[in-house]
């Protein structure tokens, strides 16, 4: 029988999460219901009281109330949940999350779900979900549901939103607890995890050195550097996934430098240097600014190369002195890497439209950025690899993946 847990502010919803809770169980599910309400008594009965979350949080529920302080009881909340969610996983009482709300109780129980690991159900159903639902979802697979009118009873048409979410986790879950019961009696993980980064313009690239990493025995994540691929591939080094990262398409750091909104944050290409996992770094498409339709564009930048490369992307040819910043940020980064790393610079072309004729063709702008990672890795340990090729060469591509190879099964070799 798969468990769901139940993440909801009792206080104001009990009723609700009473009714979920009910749907829940006839779609043979077992249920945890975690009140994080602070305003009053639960109006359903909880498994985990919300003075149990608070003192998870390292906090009193009855010094929140007095305080009377929104925001920090949503905070120490969220906190709470995510350390009682976390500990019910390790004991093997989670199977899926569900929760609803509006925008306190999204934010209370998305930051609960972001703390388990990707894979894991995670289902919420919330007002906000029609909006930008970023600082909810995170880099992490929580799934969104639009409640379309508020949660606020269940009247005909809240019945049938709350129920398909219910059934859908229900269904979600107990496929999640068939899966980890059939996988609890095998010897091994299966193949090494390898993540690479990869762009459009970088696809060519990617894929013959996916290919050669399944040659050699890896299961190969592909995150598209889209800002949240980029964070989402940093989470999961972080969090010891991965054996070794083929990070060929960086190009999320040129949007968090010029002002893109493809940013994946001043972190990006810090996880895997952090832990010491081996990683192979390209400049993949380190020539380009994303921006949406090209009437979306800012005004101070008319004056740039511009590439509308669909009706909702607009490219942005980066200059020399940028790629000479990037350059500079690239190799303080890398040389920051506790475990063995090797820079890879395809010296004819860092992405697909970067090569002689094409559209964001600029020798001057590459080579400003060769210079400035030549200068700022000079006398490291990091290894620096030039060839006379565009990125999307074939024999490029493979020799990265080949050299990742390396890496992690031999560590660091001069």
């Amino acid at each position: 029988m798969p468990t769901v847990v139940l993440i909801g502010t009792l206080d104001t919803k009990g009723s609700e999460y009473a009714w979920l809770a009910y749907r829940l169980r006839a779609r043979g599910a077992e249920v945890v219901l975690m009140n994080v309400g602070v305003l009053g008594d639960s109006l359903a009965q909880a498994d985990v009281q919300a003075g149990e979350v608070a003192a998870a949080a390292g906090t009193d529920l009855e010094d929140l109330r007095t305080r009377a302080d929104r925001g920090a009881a949503t905070t120490a909340m969220a906190e709470g949940a995510a350390s009682i969610l976390r500990e019910l996983y390790e004991r093997g009482r989670v199977d899926g999350v569900l929760a609803m709300g509006g925008s306190g109780g999204s934010a209370i129980a998305s930051h609960a779900m972001r703390a388990l690991p990707v894979g894991v159900p995670k289902l919420l159903v919330s007002t906000m979900a029609a909006g930008d639902v970023s600082p909810y979802v995170g880099a992490v697979d929580v799934t969104m549901m639009y409640s379309v009118v508020d949660i606020a009873g269940i009247n005909r048409l809240s019945e049938r939103i709350l129920g398909n979410a219910a059934d859908a986790i229900a269904g979600m879950a107990g496929g999640y607890a068939e899966d980890r019961a059939a996988v609890a009696g095998v010897t091994g993980e299966g193949r090494p995890l390898v993540a690479a980064s990869q762009f459009g313009v970088t696809t060519p690239a990617v894929d013959a050195a996916r290919e050669r990493l399944n040659e050699l025995g890896y299961e190969v994540l592909v995150f598209h550097a889209t800002g949240a691929g980029g964070r989402a591939m940093e989470n999961l080094a972080a969090g010891g996934f991965l054996a070794g990262v083929l990070d060929l398409t960086t190009t999320e750091l040129a949007d968090d430098l010029v002002g893109g909104v493809l940013s994946a944050g001043p972190e990006r290409l810090t996880a895997a240097g952090r832990v010491g996992l081996p990683q192979v770094v390209g400049v993949g498409a380190l020539d380009m600014v994303n921006f949406g339709p090209r009437d979306t564009v800012p005004p101070r930048f008319e004056d740039r190369l511009l590439y509308v490369h669909n009706p909702t992307v607009t490219l942005m040819r980066t200059t020399p002195a940028e790629n000479a910043e990037l350059g500079r940020r690239i190799a303080a980064k890398l040389r920051d890497a506790t475990g063995p790393t090797a820079l890879y610079l395809p010296l004819r072309g860092i992405s697909a439209i970067d090569v002689e004729g094409g559209p964001f063709y600029d020798s001057d702008a590459d080579t400003a950025l060769f210079d400035a990672l030549r200068a700022g890795l000079d006398g490291t340990a990091v290894e620096l690899y030039e060839a006379a090729t565009d990125i999307n060469d074939p024999a490029f591509a493979k020799a990265a993946a080949d050299r990742l190879h390396e890496l992690i099964t031999k560590g660091h070799v001069d």
